[in-house]
């Protein structure tokens, strides 16, 4: 990838400078006000704050598995404050942000890494879908629900998010190719972290990702995944082209997965130190505190507030993780179908009887 003098690539959308200078962009302007900024910031510091706990939660024993968005949150609180009520989002196990977007209470996030509880939201009260652990498949949902809303006449759109190693699954692309026939009202959105656990970016494309759309017959652009601005300018578009009906569009938001693919994961062995150092540099929560601080728009006590009410969160919701009880161990059969099932009630019966064997 070509860099230019600046430090970034001239086919990467970019509207906020690691170093927090504002730059503009000839096809996404934007255009927020203090306040909307400075909540922002405010909703990547709690967002953050939320990942942290949990991570430290699982280290502990009180969370079976945990995958951090550690600096990515540009990427997901951009995008997901794009979305309208009446947009659809579809989700892996890593959007914490949109889920925060979304609505949807954190400690319901860390039910599903604790075992206790299914998803532990409703999809259609807060429009965000349950977190998808198969690779890819949440994306053939996505089409065929924004095909649904094509159908409706609806004006709305739906969004999927997958990372960089997801485009290698026949599902991507067999997704790709059904939002192009069908010029489906939807945003698939890469977070191209450059990890696919342990794969490199380079075993997966010899292109761009975005590049690929191209071959399907939709348009694609990479956006700086750690610009929040950029995330939002380039998925506001996106969208409103997806409802306007001229069809599906690729955003690849380059970005760097700065922890663990997952808690089960030791990134120290297939990467160096001094790539994550280099990452480091372009924080997306630090450009935008940069950014408010040399336009005078925030001072140090609106800092020190997002800091404490971020202390506050994390407390509370490492009360609340702590206080969730655990099922009963026969309610694993419940909502496997909707209406009674032969097998489901004979395995709950076996089941039964060998927690009868132990003692009380």
């Amino acid at each position: 990838m070509t860099i230019d003098a600046s430090g970034s690539s001239p086919e990467l959308v970019q509207l906020l400078t690691p170093e927090g200078e504002r730059v503009e962009h000839p096809d996404y302007d934007i255009d927020l006000t203090p306040e909307e900024i400075r909540s922002l910031y405010r909703d990547l510091v709690l967002v953050r704050r939320i990942d942290l706990e949990a991570v430290a939660l699982q280290r502990q024993g009180e969370l079976g598995i945990w995958a951090s968005l550690l600096g990515q949150e540009a990427a997901q609180i951009g995008s997901g404050r794009a979305l309208t009520d009446a947009d659809m989002a579809f989700p892996t196990y890593r959007e914490h942000g949109v889920a925060w977007c979304r609505d949807v209470d954190p400690v319901k996030l860390l039910g599903l890494f604790r075992g206790v509880n299914h998803g532990g939201w409703d999809p259609k009260e807060h429009n965000f879908h349950l977190y998808t652990i198969v690779i890819g498949s949440q994306t053939l949902h996505a089409v065929g629900y924004a095909m649904g809303i094509q159908r409706d006449d609806a004006s709305a759109a739906t969004i999927v998010y997958f990372g960089d190693g997801a485009t290698s699954q026949g599902d991507v692309n067999e997704s790709f190719i059904w939002a192009s026939v069908f010029n489906a009202p939807i945003v698939f959105f890469c977070q191209n972290n450059q990890w696919a656990i342990s794969e490199p970016l380079e075993k997966q494309t010899r292109i761009p990702l975005y590049r690929r759309a191209s071959g399907f017959g939709f348009p694609g652009v990479r956006v700086d995944g750690n610009d929040v601005f950029a995330c939002l300018a380039v998925t506001r578009k996106a969208l409103e082209a997806a409802r306007t009906g001229q069809g599906p569009t690729l955003i690849e938001a380059f970005t760097y997965r700065m922890g663990a693919h997952t808690t089960t994961d030791d990134p120290t062995r297939y990467r160096v130190a001094s790539e994550l150092e280099a990452w480091k540099l372009k924080d997306p929560i630090e450009r935008v505190k940069a950014y408010l601080f040399k336009n005078q728009q925030a001072d140090q006590a609106f800092f020190d507030s997002v800091d404490a009410e971020a202390d506050q969160l994390g407390a509370d919701l490492r009360r609340r993780c702590l206080a969730m009880p655990d099922p009963e161990p026969l309610d694993i059969f419940d909502h496997v179908y909707r209406e009674p099932h032969a097998l489901i009630d004979r395995e709950r019966a076996q089941f039964a009887a060998y927690l009868e064997g132990f003692e009380k």
